[in-house]
């Protein structure tokens, strides 16, 4: 492999490449990286919608699938596209091949629609780099497993791909191209105030992703900081320009950050208690070990105060997973492993929190979110704080006041 040549990867999503018109408007911007002396390695997704109908097919032929087919059937999207960009940068005199995922290989482990990637080789690609080609595009969300056949990454998918190859090629930088022009401080659609980030640090990033800021997937921000890949976020849709986006980076990268980043949410939540269990060693342990081996994703946990050998058990998680939730608890409760008394479920609550690394080096953020939430005459359910985040469960009638006015008390509209 050449030492000298620049690597970029770009990653396109669906909305991205929805049709020939945005494929060519992709391929113009791999056109002007290539110009300026990169070698490029393009992820894309599939079209808009184009998964969301595959898996609809699916269903419809197969409720309870063979996971192995539904892999070579949904992944098959994201090869159109791939295709179809080479063909157009090649109309644009680049020489361009498109790969999918078991040609270059992207190596996963065997969990079919949840694969993980486990080691990408790059002589392949790196000897057609050699040979002349300039772009590689190839196609996300997809591997091939020990066993030779193709696995899917789960949603989000062509995210982590990316990231994974901006590592394994040792890239310059990943720029992911969305539908957004960057991470925000919050969600424009809530607060007209909320600012675009210049640069955000991975930590920030990655509890505003597992919050609900649904710009990047969880993962792929895993993997960036793992590997320390700097990741730029950016709109398809806007003028190419080299300060354009949000810089996902290192701390140390962030000249001044601000006390606090961003105020995230989560609208569907639900808050589940179980009143009057059994206050003894190894009960935490007796109810969300069945939640997790029911596939239940709990999120915060409070432990009331015991009275008389009795406690009650507070925990929040998604809400479509309510009656995932109640049905294993039930059956602990049959087989003996825990009693209690009654399990209430709150399905109208949402998840707000404050996210900044700044927390760490400065007290008084939560104080002063509760105090904000208390003028707003806001009730707050359920509190958890990690070193750089603080999360309320509210009322979800109150979440978008809850938001601005989090977003006002901590003025992020202020670079």
């Amino acid at each position: 492999m050449s030492g000298q040549r620049k690597r970029l990867v770009m990653k396109f999503g669906g909305t991205s490449v929805a049709n020939l018109d945005r494929i060519r408007r992709a391929a113009k911007r791999v056109g002007v990286e290539v110009a300026k002396g990169y070698d490029v390695i393009v992820i894309v997704s599939a079209m808009s919608g184009k998964t969301n109908e595959l898996v609809g097919w699916v269903n419809e032929i197969s409720p309870l699938h063979d996971a192995r087919e539904y892999d070579a059937v949904v992944s098959s999207g994201e090869n159109i596209t791939a295709g179809l960009m080479a063909l157009v940068l090649q109309e644009m005199d680049v020489p361009a091949r498109s790969w999918q995922g078991w040609q270059v290989p992207v190596m996963t482990t065997s969990a079919h629609s949840s694969a993980r990637i486990e080691e990408i080789p790059t002589e392949n690609l790196a000897t057609k780099f050699d040979e002349g080609m300039k772009v590689a595009i190839v196609a996300g969300f997809q591997g091939i497993s020990p066993e030779g056949r193709i696995t899917t990454l789960g949603r989000g998918g062509s995210d982590t791909t990316a990231v994974a190859f901006a590592a394994a090629f040792d890239a310059e930088r990943c720029d992911i191209y969305t539908d957004v022009d960057g991470v925000y401080t919050t969600d424009p659609r809530i607060t007209k105030k909320a600012r675009k980030l210049d640069r955000i640090a991975f930590e920030e990033m990655l509890e505003l992703a597992s919050l609900g800021a649904k710009v990047l997937q969880t993962r792929s921000v895993e993997l960036a900081m793992r590997y320390k890949v700097k990741l730029r976020v950016l709109s398809s849709f806007e003028e190419q320009s080299d300060d354009a986006g949000t810089l996902v980076c290192d701390e140390e990268d962030i000249m001044e950050s601000n006390v606090v980043a961003g105020v995230a949410y989560s609208r569907d939540e639900a808050k589940m208690t179980l009143v009057s269990v059994a206050d003894r060693p190894g009960i935490a342990s007796a109810i969300f070990g069945p939640l997790a081996d029911a596939g239940v994703n709990v999120d915060m946990i409070v432990q009331n105060i015991s009275e008389e050998g009795r406690t009650d058990m507070t925990f929040s998680c998604p809400v479509d997973q309510v009656l995932k939730a109640e049905r294993a608890m039930q059956e602990a409760r049959e087989v003996g492993s825990i009693n209690f008394h009654d399990l209430i479920a709150d399905t109208e609550v949402a998840k707000v929190s404050v996210v900044g690394i700044g927390m760490r080096s400065h007290a008084g953020v939560a104080s002063k979110m509760f105090k904000a939430l208390s003028d707003e005459n806001v009730n707050i359910k359920v509190i958890t704080t990690s070193e750089i985040k603080v999360s309320v469960l509210i009322d979800r009638k109150y979440m978008e006041l809850a938001v601005q006015a989090l977003h006002d008390t901590f003025e992020l509209e202020k670079a």
